[in-house]
């Protein structure tokens, strides 16, 4: 579901699976805890393996994108699959300039 890794100040989620509420939360928990304790300089959310996602997906990472400006971090949310990235562009993400 959820495998972190960092390196040079980079704390990088890799996300696997489907993201609706229940497993939002899990997921949310593992990065906010590993973030709060390494307070890396960026968060790459990873969504190359993420095969389904409703609008907790977009909760994770509006919620992670809050997290990291406290932490004086920056958010990156990358390999975003074709049929996700309309959902973020939908819904503001876009504006943010966190997806790449």
């Amino acid at each position: 579901m959820l495998r972190t890794e960092y390196k040079n100040n980079i704390l990088t989620a890799y996300i696997d699976g489907e993201i609706d509420h229940d497993s939002a939360a899990k997921i949310r928990g593992r990065i906010d805890g590993a973030a709060q304790s390494l307070k890396p300089k960026l968060l790459n959310l990873d969504f190359s393996a993420v095969s389904f996602m409703d609008s907790s997906g977009v909760g994770l990472v509006m919620g992670r994108y809050r997290q990291m400006k406290l932490i004086g971090g920056a958010l990156r949310v990358v390999n975003v699959p074709d049929r996700l990235y309309r959902i973020f562009a939908m819904s503001g993400l876009e504006a943010l300039g966190v997806l790449r």
